[in-house]
């Protein structure tokens, strides 16, 4: 007698800690009086809730009230804290939840009840994480709460719970961040590769431990040949910071800088970059040209955009397009003759004429005005060279030929 009886005491509190952590989930009870172990409603009004049963059915089905008046029993207190209010649950006793109205507050009493190893609270708790399951604005909200909190461990076994392996692997992912030693964040790494992730968060993944693995190697070797004085280009251009955790974008910067000759079979070279990352034709001459621009490698720049046809012919294209091209040679300060060359390159002519005017290419606007058979706007421009300049010069004489049809 004694056993079933310690059997009913243990089945009871486990209900009390149900029935009152409910409202963790649920603030909208008002019309609610009383909710039996089995869900049904209790008293004169009704409200569809869900079903939690247990195998023993000798014990009777009551549940105590969510809400009692505090008339009704004399140690009620609404200024529990939660590790009072979960040892409380634990003694069996009945302890209003109203006043952890708040998220954080909620979570303060979670924490508690789980510190406490109690078999009723956790069974409450696992209950606590179905009702979220079937509320997805307060489950939503409660995620992002334990994220922005960096409630790491709370939010990894609340996603194990909900079987969501996807969201549970990028939250470890996402725990490099924390990790400042590179070689501890290398291996970190390496063991996400394995993670359940989706195809293209498992391509990332891999590209990030290749791109730290590349980056450890290149800095080693960089640091040694910089230490050294073995290299003109590291005594010239001094490295102002290491290239270890940087993008893969400013990765391929460094490289065009400090490595562009090198050939693709060594770990640095630009090329090998492109190739192992899939990087686009547009990123790479983009980088490609910042950097060799940035160095005053004229023909670096030139070489980046000539192409050769199966007859030998050569030719400029850009996948960038020449007006980006041109404007990115000027923020690098490039001397008027290199700007006219990529200027000329521009197909449409109302651009090209601007960019002409902005950058003071005289030469290419002379020569468009020319082409366009326009006096009038040549006659003007006159008035925006030098006096005396061969730019005044060059329209003079071509403002004095008669042999052009001038439109106007």
């Amino acid at each position: 007698m004694l056993t079933i009886h310690c059997g009913q005491n243990h089945l009871k509190e486990s209900k009390r800690a149900v029935n009152s952590l409910r409202d963790i989930v649920d603030d909208d009870d008002d019309d609610l009086e009383k909710v039996s172990w089995s869900g049904d409603p209790v008293g004169s009004k009704c409200r569809s809730t869900p079903s939690y049963s247990l195998s023993d059915t000798g014990v009777k089905n009551y549940a105590p009230e969510l809400r009692r008046p505090k008339a009704e029993y004399k140690d009620y207190s609404s200024d529990w804290s939660p590790k009072d209010t979960v040892r409380r649950m634990q003694r069996g006793k009945v302890c209003s939840l109203e006043r952890f109205r708040s998220l954080q507050d909620k979570l303060v009493l979670l924490d508690e009840a789980v510190a406490g190893h109690d078999g009723n609270i956790i069974t409450a708790v696992k209950i606590l994480f179905q009702e979220l399951e079937v509320r997805q604005v307060a489950l939503c909200h409660l995620i992002h709460f334990l994220k922005e909190t960096s409630e790491q461990k709370l939010l990894l076994d609340l996603l194990r719970f909900l079987d969501r392996t996807e969201e549970v692997a990028l939250s470890q992912y996402r725990e490099h961040l924390n990790i400042q030693d590179v070689e501890k964040r290398r291996e970190f790494l390496k063991g996400c590769i394995g993670l359940p992730f989706s195809a293209e968060d498992t391509s990332h993944v891999q590209d990030h431990y290749t791109l730290l693995e590349r980056q450890i190697i290149i800095e080693a070797n960089d640091r040694h040949l910089e230490t050294a004085g073995q290299s003109e280009i590291f005594r010239k251009y001094p490295r102002k910071a290491s290239i270890l955790n940087m993008p893969l974008v400013t990765t391929l910067f460094y490289s065009c800088f400090y490595h562009y000759t090198e050939a693709e079979g060594t770990f640095s070279s630009p090329t090998n970059l492109k190739k192992t990352f899939k990087i686009p034709d547009k990123q790479y001459v983009l980088t490609a040209l910042a950097a060799r621009a940035k160095l005053r490698a004229w023909n670096d720049v030139d070489a980046l955009f000539t192409t050769k046809n199966w007859l030998g012919y050569t030719k400029k294209k850009a996948p960038i397009g020449f007006h980006r091209v041109v404007e990115i040679l000027q923020r690098n300060n490039a001397p008027v003759q290199v700007l006219q060359e990529y200027v000329r390159l521009v197909e449409d002519v109302e651009t090209q004429l601007n960019l002409a005017t902005k950058y003071k290419c005289h030469d290419v606007v002379i020569d468009t005005y020319r082409d366009l058979k326009d006096r009038i706007q040549l006659a003007a421009y006159r008035c925006k060279v030098e006096r005396g300049s061969a730019e005044e010069e060059k329209i003079d004489s071509i403002l004095n030929n008669t042999q052009i049809r001038w439109k106007n």
